[in-house]
């Protein structure tokens, strides 16, 4: 069973792992120099509020639920500028938790008015036997990784600059200039080096029912030629609030066979006043 195992990655920050895919999406927008993302500061006080909790439902194809994502940005204490990005991927409420159940945790602490990683924790729970714990630490001002799984190391790696990983990626990008027709680009560190992602905003779409409301949404899709740590095939697509806010109501991405959909059920944020906490009737 690897439809839950690719959630995390190929839903989040996940694309086309293809030179083929790569060039089909270059086609679509403009590609002139794209520069580095800069995080809009006044973006900083919604995006990193410390209290922001987001769940969706995780579908196949078809509309069959397979899963439960959950993503929050909390505030760490004693600290003004350092948060953790929680990521939890389960098949909670799902028909297949009763044959494969996994629960997968993703802890990324990150700080300073950048957000960049400093250490990335994953505690990984698949099936009735498989267990794993990874830690990733982050030294960003000496390019210096240190990769760690089960108490053994696994690798030391030396980059060039600063570094996000796949987690920081998602919710720093949310809180760049989109540009629409263009692209800007986020360093990530993935498949043990550092990749320059592009990340396309496509086109603006308005959905007349979610979660939250009508809303206006800009289109994103990231482009990215590695796996990370899971498998995943074809494009990932992500559709967020054009407003200061900034909430991804749904993501879409290609797999292998068929292809993934997650939407929005619940929503909290007390610096979006924009859109009070809200609840799917089936998750209150």
């Amino acid at each position: 069973m690897n439809l839950l195992k690719i959630i995390v990655l190929a839903m989040i920050m996940g694309s086309c792992s293809t030179p083929v895919c790569a060039v089909n999406a270059a086609a679509a927008i403009d590609h002139k120099a794209p520069q580095y993302g800069i995080i809009d500061p006044a973006l900083l006080v919604t995006g990193y509020s410390g209290k922001e909790n987001l769940l969706y439902d995780v579908s196949w194809t078809g509309g069959i639920k397979i899963g439960e994502l959950h993503l929050q940005v909390n505030a760490l204490p004693d600290s003004d500028d350092e948060y953790e990005i929680r990521a939890t991927v389960t098949t909670k409420n799902a028909a297949i938790n009763l044959i494969y159940p996994i629960k997968d945790l993703h802890v990324t602490k990150v700080r300073g008015p950048k957000r960049l990683p400093y250490h990335y924790e994953i505690w990984q729970q698949e099936g009735y036997k498989y267990r794993a714990h990874r830690v990733i630490e982050y030294n960003q001002e000496t390019g210096n990784i240190k990769y760690t799984k089960n108490n053994k190391l696994e690798g030391l790696f030396q980059v060039d600059g600063e570094t996000n990983n796949e987690f920081s990626s998602f919710f720093n990008s949310r809180l760049m200039d989109f540009p629409l027709g263009g692209g800007f680009i986020v360093p990530t560190f993935a498949d043990k080096k550092r990749v320059e992602v592009l990340v396309n905003a496509i086109s603006t779409k308005r959905f007349d029912e979610t979660l939250i409301g009508p809303v206006t949404t800009v289109e994103i899709m990231p482009i990215m030629t590695f796996k990370g740590l899971y498998d995943k095939k074809g494009d990932t697509v992500i559709w967020y609030t054009n407003d200061e806010c900034r909430v991804p109501v749904m993501i879409h991405s290609k797999i292998i066979i068929g292809s993934l959909t997650a939407e929005l059920t619940a929503y909290e944020n007390p610096a979006c006043t924009r859109y009070p906490a809200a609840a799917a009737k089936n998750n209150k």
